[in-house]
């Protein structure tokens, strides 16, 4: 049999500690828990696309959040602040190692060797996450000046992480920037 690591024991003992429901961890957009949706939504007569899918269990498992929330919350009543908090929920189940200011590998993109900083959700993970709930929660009825995931707090806070991520892996998260079609030049009639 072969040894374990302390690495493996540490993963395979927080997936213990940290059980949830599938829908809470498998919630970012894995590819497993996506095929997995789509074969459950084929017995369906109109099949969602992966996206409509993926914002429908998002939207549960806030749900699912508010409700376990001590004391429940209603969705009336959620706000910036709460959307925070689920956010930070969701880091223990991240899978991005996030480099600490005290590490000597903070800064680079591929460390040579492993390190004791924290697993995190990716940036982009959040971000793709808080998009789906937004457009989730106003297709639920919730008024858009009202929408808690558009909150100024919840925008400050995506670029907060997309910044500190970026820093700790060295790399840049660059705007992508829109190609322009060019400029249609209309045919003047010639001088008479």
């Amino acid at each position: 049999m072969d040894p374990i690591t302390s690495q493996e024991m540490n993963s395979q003992n927080s997936e213990v500690n940290n059980f949830t429901p599938p829908t809470t961890i498998s919630m970012i957009g894995s590819p497993s828990a996506s095929s997995s949706a789509a074969s459950a939504s084929a017995t369906s007569p109109t099949t969602l696309s992966r996206y409509e899918n993926q914002k429908r269990r998002d939207w549960n498992t806030f749900g699912q959040y508010l409700r376990n929330h001590r004391p429940p919350l209603s969705l009336s009543r959620c706000s910036g602040a709460h959307v925070l908090e689920f956010l930070r929920y969701l880091d223990q189940f991240g899978k991005t190692k996030v480099h600490t200011q005290l590490c000597p590998f903070f800064g680079h993109p591929n460390p040579p060797a492993p390190c004791p900083c924290p697993l995190r959700q990716a940036w982009g993970s959040l971000d793709a996450l808080i998009g789906r709930l937004r457009a989730a929660y106003e297709e639920n009825g919730g008024k858009p000046e009202a929408n808690p995931f558009g909150a100024r707090a919840v925008r400050l806070y995506l670029r907060e992480v997309r910044d500190s991520q970026a820093k700790a892996r060295g790399i840049s998260y660059e705007k992508k920037k829109r190609k322009r079609p060019p400029p249609q030049t209309a045919a003047l009639p010639p001088p008479s």
